[in-house]
């Protein structure tokens, strides 16, 4: 039916668009595949080759196949440079500090752009051949030729270079597997280099393509490839599951299709083929795998150094970061006194409402860990809401408060599905909304009321006069401070630290009771909640305002902006405003330094300085006081206070009180027990019907050989891996619930890795468990309830009692990240008495551990046990170890039970010596010690 009321034509056009948005997609998928990344600097060096074979072919007079053959190589040359410059230095970084370094890299390659020489005139982009011959109903142009000339064969000899060649194999192992590939003698940097050199010279050719099929001169900023077609490209990708070449080729042309068939059937409602392509990433993202994290630490600048030992007396140092922030928001409110200027207070307010705009990427990136593309989007939204409640009839400031909590509900929808996509994909995700809210929400009639711009006029409220730009400039610093207060309690509080924690590591977070996906969707809350204030303020401050003032492109510039002030820290955002917002200001604010200062400015802090701007303030602020300490006498040190030796006992440790309800079960009923729990792995049974049960009070081993199932049972029991079967806890089934919900319920779970928060203390990390306890209250903490500071005090009260009781004393305010593995065991044991969990599930606990405190830690377990009446289930390899604390013993093999019984038993099993001691006489002896 469509093909009758729409024609041929639009079948056509459709069909060669999407050729290039595919081929778009093809290049996304190369680098992709072999760095793991999503590279947002592509489009843009393609979009520079597109302009420099205009500029030679018009304004040069060179002919059209060599200087398109130069403008092709130059998009490679760059994107090479790239890989080698920027890529290469960051290479062991998250991937997505990555993703935000090719942000960065983006704006320059824009500016760079921006710095060639103008074609004169308002010129057609050249193609090779100017014809136009019609067949049927469809007329076929010169452009239409090229694409459908190029692109089918580009792309199927991409497809034939990655898997019929020695060097495609390569590429492909290399993404893989690094390090296997590097042991091979395969040389990874080279072959990454050339991935992101024929990735540059793909994206030339889909500019040069696309450029003529879009009908706009070639001076037009419109004709640039721009983030709409980006994440176009992105969504043709994702279907082909960033791996298959064919498949987002095919998908590239589908969207072509149906872009052309939803802007001719809904011509008035350009944006709802937006809407197609948002739900296309939302559904392909969730099934697309990302690539696994990298181990290695990223600096996220919330705090310097501790303060030295010398200086803890003395009332300045301790005082010195209030002093500061005091000074500064001394001189931000006298700012507009000396600098009387209405267009430059207009200024200092933009600067304050983008740091509103940076602190709530502070909550969700720096804290939550979500990378999110669509802040100003949301700032969009706050603005028009506004306009329109105003227009309603209420004054200004309750409209900003309304749309501030509108926005906060519009945050957690878009949140909501988000969750479920991780990492790289989740900015794709996020920027994609940014492309639906401006193309299309932002142009609904609840919003803008059919008109083409909004108007929020400013009116004198409680006698003060808004419309004056010097009092408007203080509204917007008060919301500022007031925010930056809430933000910086909400840090120091459970639901701060639960945010880090759920970003460090999402599996321990759960063991201790903190829900991820709450935490995660909390933080999209209150960072909308933050970006829609802002973008109140934001229409308050320029008066009328389009949907074009919220463009996507502003959402990666408050990405970049609070990445370069610093994304951990409050202070960053306002550190990074200055530098992007007001620093441009002081050499005429032209585009081409914004970019330098929020592009270069962003590579430059990734490269060096990667806790950004307020990591050299903190790096400069300890430099000063380490000097100060140096010159104080050093005091005579005193006697060691108890407790501050690693698994010395204390004596005063109130047990707590046993939350779950393994008191009031029947005499005889398991503490813990499992029925035919089974993991499978595609066609693998890792966990093969297992059954067992640990009696109230019992020390139960697990042992086997590596690979026999331990772990992966442990982690079917604590809700980490879906599997079959039932586990029970007393008599409460644990089966449905999720990992933080079994361990609400008293289900203590120690993992192998013992990673624990590594940006937390080791205080905020038993903290974190003190919520089980201890729960902390979100609405008390925003608004400064007092029961909210008391539950803070008998936080710390109890952490403070759990560290002395270990022997952790001198490690108290010590970043975990810093410990080493054995003293971050003890932690985690800390933690597990914290939650006050009847049963433990320790996994290697000694894994990591000097010799000297291993052999102190077998008494430790058992007093634990009898001090506490805790039960435990315990991996171990240790046998000596496991041995001598367990009560009973389960061997595994191939994820089955071979044998169970007390330790002397399963210790002279000769299933078990088989299998697992080996039949060396002495290993055995070894065993019996």
């Amino acid at each position: 039916m469509f093909a009758v009321s729409l024609g041929l034509q639009t079948w056509f056009d459709g069909a060669v668009m999407g050729l290039t948005y595919g081929m778009l997609a093809a290049g996304l998928v190369l680098i992709y595949r072999s760095s793991g990344i999503v590279n947002f600097a592509y489009t843009e060096a393609g979009a520079f080759g597109a302009s420099f074979g205009a500029l030679m072919v018009i304004e040069w007079g060179w002919p059209f196949v060599p200087s398109m053959a130069l403008a092709v190589a130059s998009s490679a040359a760059l994107s090479g440079v790239v890989e080698v410059t920027v890529v290469r230095r960051l290479f062991d970084a998250p991937r997505v500090i990555l993703l935000i370094a090719t942000v960065g890299v983006a704006q320059l390659l824009l500016l760079c752009r921006m710095l060639l020489p103008d074609v004169e005139g308002f010129r057609r982009y050249p193609v090779p051949v100017d014809v136009r011959w019609e067949v049927g109903s469809a007329t076929v142009r010169g452009d239409h030729l090229l694409v459908i000339a190029l692109v089918p064969v580009l792309v199927a000899g991409l497809a034939w270079f990655l898997s019929r060649t020695l060097v495609g194999t390569a590429v492909r192992g290399a993404a893989a597997n690094a390090e296997a590939s590097r042991l091979m003698g395969i040389n990874v940097k080279a072959l990454s280099t050339l991935v992101w050199t024929l990735a540059g010279a793909i994206s030339g050719v889909a500019a040069i393509a696309v450029r003529p099929l879009q009908g706009l001169p070639v001076n037009s900023s419109e004709g640039a490839l721009d983030a709409k077609l980006l994440v176009v490209a992105l969504a043709a990708a994702l279907v082909g599951r960033m791996t298959s070449l064919p498949l987002a080729l095919a998908a590239g042309v589908v969207l072509g299709i149906a872009e052309r068939v939803f802007l001719l059937s809904w011509p008035d409602d350009p944006g709802l083929f937006g809407l197609v392509v948002l739900a296309v990433i939302l559904v392909t993202a969730v099934r697309t795998r990302a690539p696994e994290p990298r181990r290695a630490r990223w600096s996220f600048a919330s705090q310097g150094a501790p303060l030295p030992a010398a200086l803890e007396g003395v009332w300045l140092a301790r005082n010195l970061g209030r002093i500061g922030a005091a000074c500064a928001c001394a001189a931000a409110v006298a700012l507009p006194l000396v600098v009387t200027t209405p267009s430059r207070q207009q200024l200092s307010a933009e600067v304050v409402i983008f740091a509103l705009l940076a602190l709530s990427m502070t909550v969700l990136t720096g804290w939550a860990g979500q990378l999110s593309l669509g802040q100003f989007a949301f700032a969009g939204i706050g603005a028009f809401a506004t306009a329109a409640l105003m227009r309603s009839g209420l004054t200004f400031g309750l409209s900003v408060v309304v749309s501030a909590a509108a926005v906060t509900l519009v945050a957690l929808a878009v949140g909501a599905p988000a969750l479920r996509v991780k990492g790289l994909l989740l900015a794709v995700t996020t920027l994609a909304f940014a492309v639906v809210a401006r193309s299309w929400l932002l142009g609904l009639d609840a919003l803008d009321d059919g008109r083409p711009s909004i108007r929020i006029p400013r009116m004198v409220e409680s006698g003060i006069d808004f419309g004056i730009q010097r009092n408007y400039y203080w509204l917007c610093l008060a919301v500022l401070g007031v925010a930056a207060s809430v933000v910086s309690r909400l840090r120091r509080r459970g639901i701060g630290r639960g945010f880090v924690a759920v970003r460090e590591n999402e599996a321990a977070a759960a063991a201790m009771t903190v829900s991820p996906a709450r935490a995660k969707l909390t933080a999209f809350g209150i960072s909308g909640a933050l970006a829609g204030l802002a973008g109140a303020l934001y229409g308050g401050l320029f008066g009328r305002l389009d949907a074009a003032a919220f463009a996507p492109e502003t959402s990666v510039q408050v990405a970049a902006l609070a990445i370069i002030g610093g994304v951990g820290s409050v202070t960053g955002a306002v550190l990074g405003a200055l530098w992007v917002v007001g620093l441009p200001a002081l050499f005429g604010s032209t585009s081409e330094v914004k970019l330098l200062t929020s592009g270069a400015g962003l590579l430059i802090l990734l490269m060096y300085f990667p806790g950004g701007l307020v990591q050299i303030v903190h790096a400069a602020r300890d430099a000063v006081l380490h000097r100060l300490a140096a010159r104080i006498p050093a005091r005579a040190a005193g006697p060691r206070p108890p407790g501050d030796a690693l698994l010395r006992v204390g004596d005063s440790l109130d047990p707590g009180a046993r939350r779950s309800g393994l008191d009031a079960a029947p005499a005889g009923t398991p503490a813990l027990r499992m029925a035919d729990v089974a993991v499978r792995f595609g066609a693998h049974r890792a966990v093969d019907g297992i059954s067992l049960e640990v009696a109230p009070g019992e020390i139960v081993g697990l042992i086997g050989a590596n690979g026999a199932g331990k772990t992966t049972l442990m982690n079917a029991v604590g809700g980490f891996l879906p599997a079959d079967g039932r586990v029970w806890l007393g008599e409460r089934e644990l089966t449905r619930m999720s990992p933080a919900g079994r361990a609400r319920a008293g289900l203590g779970r120690a993992f192998q890795n013992a990673e624990l928060f590594g940006d937390l203390t080791v205080r905020e990390t038993v903290q974190v468990a003190l919520e089980n306890t201890h729960r902390t209250s979100l609405a008390g903490t925003l608004v400064a309830w007092p029961g909210s500071a008391r539950t803070e005090r008998a936080q710390r009260a109890r952490a403070d009692e759990l560290i002395a009781f270990l022997g952790l004393g001198r490690y108290r305010d010590a970043v975990v990240a810093n410990l080493s593995t054995g003293t971050r065991r003890i932690a985690e044991l800390a933690c597990l008495l914290a939650l006050e969990a009847p049963v433990m599930c320790l996994d290697e606990p000694t894994a990591g551990v000097a010799q000297r405190e291993t052999e102190a830690f077998g008494p430790l377990l058992r007093e634990i046990r009898d001090r506490f009446g805790i039960t435990m289930l315990v991996i171990e390899h240790d046998m000596p170890l496991i041995m001598s604390i367990s009560d009973r013993v389960y061997c595994m093999e191939a994820g089955r039970i071979i044998a169970h019984g007390t330790p002397q038993a399963v210790r002279d099993d000769p299933a078990v010596i088989a299998s697992y001691l080996g039949t060396d006489e002495r290993a055995i002896q070894r065993s019996n010690t």
